[in-house]
């Protein structure tokens, strides 16, 4: 009595639950992107990225300004009329010691502002934005494959736990079916009908079906568990899942998502080559500064002045590097491109594989739900024997755990078929 009621709380309990309105697979996708550090930290290489573009692009063509300051004392000892004295400018060019005047002049002063700009370097700026800004493609593809793979991820463990509430289910109403037939052996055994042993092998089956409803209990347990985990959601609470119905998405995909690494693999290469390349074009600076800049502190008033003047360098030589370095980029793309070939095939093939399988899955399920559907009849006709006498309990219990069995199947069953639709949508994209 005291199991009976143990279980019947159960149920009402978990039907309780699942009445109350829950969060279903899209909440633990999207909580998994949100939380997924991986996303967030190729989001902040993909920002500073950009931000590094603009960086380059200032650097290689805007004006650079700087403020520079000076100032050395080189003070000498004079010998000068047989006196030795600390002074910076001695009258008698040989008689002192210290520092050579030609080097030193007894210091220099200077405060001056300079302005250095590039000539000629917009290409520079280009060329270098658009190696960065590749980058921060890579970073945002990744963001991509990792989200996808992510709700690939989520959705394989979100169909656990729906496989481990249907494997509840099937044992929730397999028990009734059993709860109902003891109680009619019970009235039976009572009336001196039926045996006291049948009575207590149809108890021993309630409850070792009771056991299993427990066992796939504390499983999805588990497996909520481990997806919450697996989403980064700081919950412990027990929680119906709303069942999923996956469907195929076997539209033609023009360019598979996967492919466009390598794309932008090879985008990376060229761009790298082509800044490269650009230290072989010729290089073209203005400058000019405007301050003090003297030697002499006395006359330091009359030092202010400015200057300017161009630079310009140009490589000539180096050994043929250019023409090494492009046959290295070329071999690298063909490296590439091998990588994306060889995807390309094994990606037809997994394809294929998947909806082959699940094919042959869908042909299994349609004979095991004859197959159930023939078990329900007979057992009506089983309950109906028992009932009048006309069929030992033993053999009732034996089909009442083939049937136990083979409903198990059928949710393996539809638990692999959803796994298969959620691999094949995932490599078709």
């Amino acid at each position: 009595m005291l199991l009976k009621q143990t279980v019947l709380s159960c149920i009402l309990w978990m039907s309780t639950l699942a009445c109350m309105a829950q969060n279903d697979l899209s909440y633990y996708i999207n909580q998994a992107v949100l939380n997924s550090p991986l996303i967030q930290d190729n989001q902040n290489l993909s920002d500073a990225a950009k931000a590094e573009a603009e960086r380059l692009k200032a650097f290689y063509t805007k004006p650079q300004i700087t403020l520079t300051a000076n100032y050395l004392f080189a003070p000498v000892i004079s010998s000068d009329n047989g006196k030795n004295e600390l002074i910076l400018n001695p009258s008698d060019p040989v008689k002192y010691n210290g520092y050579d005047m030609a080097a030193s002049n007894g210091g220099a002063y200077q405060g001056l502002l300079n302005v250095n700009q590039p000539v000629l370097n917009g290409i520079r700026g280009r060329t270098a934005s658009e190696q960065i800004l590749v980058t921060s493609k890579i970073n945002e593809n990744a963001i991509r494959l990792t989200a996808h793979d992510i709700e690939k991820f989520v959705t394989d463990q979100y169909i656990l736990c729906i496989q481990d509430l249907k494997q509840m289910n099937y044992l929730k109403s397999l028990i009734a079916i059993v709860e109902d037939q003891k109680n009619m052996i019970s009235k039976l055994a009572a009336n001196g009908i039926a045996k006291q042993s049948d009575l207590s092998l149809i108890t021993i089956e309630y409850q070792t079906q009771f056991n299993a409803w427990n066992t796939f209990n504390a499983t999805y347990r588990r497996d909520l568990m481990d997806l919450n985990i697996l989403c980064g959601i700081n919950d412990t609470s027990y929680v119906i899942l709303p069942e999923i119905n996956l469907s195929l998405k076997q539209e033609e995909i023009a360019s598979s998502a996967f492919t466009e690494r390598f794309r932008l693999d090879s985008l990376n290469l060229r761009a790298t080559q082509k800044m490269f390349d650009l230290k072989y074009k010729p290089q073209l600076n203005l400058y000019a500064n405007t301050g003090l800049n003297g030697v002499y502190i006395p006359s330091a008033p009359n030092r202010f002045g400015a200057s300017a003047g161009v630079s310009f360098t140009m490589f000539l030589y180096d050994g043929k590097q250019r023409t090494i370095n492009n046959k290295r980029t070329e071999i690298l793309i063909r490296s590439t491109e091998s990588y994306k070939n060889i995807f390309i095939i094994q990606n037809t093939v997994r394809k294929s594989k998947a909806l082959t399988e699940i094919r042959m899955l869908e042909e299994r399920m349609t004979i095991t739900e004859a197959q159930l559907e023939e078990y329900k009849k007979l057992m009506d006709y089983y309950r109906q024997e028992v009932r009048n006498g006309q069929l030992s309990v033993v053999i009732y219990i034996n089909v009442l755990k083939s049937l136990a069995l083979l409903q198990r199947d059928y949710v393996l069953m539809q638990a692999n078929k959803q796994l298969l639709i959620n691999t094949y949508n995932y490599w078709n994209w």
